[in-house]
């Protein structure tokens, strides 16, 4: 199974609108998600609230915002990724990621930031606590009994205690449990820092790679690390993240692009060609088994995301190498994870 993501972010853009109709062109070409930057220097809207925007008018793209695990409360991190799975009917995502600027730091009366090592063990506690209070809720503990004025059984709503290194959570959670049980976690694994909480908790590793064998290492090692920490390596997805230069027209891909890979740039490696040669590049290193699909980064958002869908998706469903409708409801479903079952509700609601 491929699997295709993109980005919508916007440069310089500060209404919501534009970013919508770049998540609603995705979805017509069947991508599985859209991811959304943000940051707490980055100019522009708020990536979750942007994509909450979004989940009314699309119906079956997933939507994966940024949201820092530095400088914000675990609580209401997971409380907002729950109500976005809520508002989109199950197809909710969070791209975890750390603030490691000066800049950021220097807005929140630290005078500096926290080494990344440090930044990343924070970020695996958030991500360890969020799955906790997503399971507080037993799935049937919306009980909705109007006669009787209550809305939920007590009984099904278990206790979270957690204290970690630099935060301590007391729950249940304030909304009940996703639909998708677990919103899906995506990570970028490309540094070194982040790829244990990637291997312990990501449902979607993102490798910024210019190579296929460069894939293929960084994969293995993921797949390795989860075991490890006792996960079945099947769950994780690994997806090659890639700038994507499109042009104006149909053309061969610049020397050191196409089949010979990316070239690599401080942005990250970059694709610069036509359509085609995309989706030549994508077939190729899916076909060879490094990766599990690709997320894309247009250089130019409308323009690259249009001949993507109308072009690289285009020959790559015509081959049958990807799908032409969207065969479940969730992300969960179109990315092939299952649904968590709930710890609590089998272990009688301890935690």
């Amino acid at each position: 199974m491929l699997c295709l993501a993109a980005a919508v972010d916007v440069p310089g853009c500060f209404g919501a609108e534009p970013y919508v109709e770049l998540v609603r062109l995705a979805e017509r070409g069947g991508l599985d998600f859209v991811t959304l930057d943000d940051s707490f220097v980055r100019p522009g809207p708020d990536a979750l609230a942007v994509l909450s925007r979004a989940a009314p008018v699309t119906r079956r793209i997933g939507l994966v915002p940024t949201l820092t695990t530095t400088h914000t409360e675990p609580f209401r991190v997971q409380a907002a990724v729950a109500t976005l799975d809520w508002v989109s009917r199950g197809r909710a995502g969070w791209r975890i990621d750390v603030s490691a600027g000066e800049d950021e730091a220097r807005l929140f009366g630290r005078r500096r930031a926290a080494s990344a090592e440090a930044l990343w063990d924070e970020a695996g506690e958030v991500a360890a606590v969020a799955a906790r209070l997503w399971d507080s809720w037993e799935d049937d503990a919306e009980i909705r009994d109007v006669p009787a004025g209550r809305f939920l059984d007590r009984e099904t709503l278990c206790r979270v205690d957690f204290t970690g290194g630099a935060f301590s959570v007391r729950g249940p959670s304030t909304v009940p449990r996703p639909p998708q049980g677990h919103p899906v976690r995506v990570v970028d694994a490309t540094e070194a820092q982040a790829r244990t909480v990637a291997a312990r908790y990501a449902d979607v590793a993102l490798i910024r790679v210019a190579t296929p064998a460069q894939a293929a290492a960084v994969r293995e090692e993921l797949c390795a690390r989860a075991a490890e920490s006792g996960r079945d390596p099947e769950t994780l997805r690994t997806l090659v993240s890639l700038l994507v230069d499109l042009g104006d027209g149909e053309y061969a891909a610049e020397p050191g692009h196409g089949g010979g890979g990316p070239r690599p740039t401080a942005r990250g490696p970059l694709y610069r060609g036509g359509p085609v040669g995309l989706a030549e590049l994508v077939a190729g290193w899916h076909a060879d088994g490094v990766t599990d699909g690709f997320h894309l980064v247009p250089v130019e958002p409308r323009r690259d995301l249009e001949r993507l869908v109308n072009g690289t998706v285009a020959v790559l469903q015509h081959r049958g190498l990807f799908r032409t409708f969207y065969p479940g409801s969730t992300l969960r479903e179109h990315l092939g994870l299952a649904r968590p079952a709930d710890p609590y509700a089998m272990t009688g609601g301890t935690s």
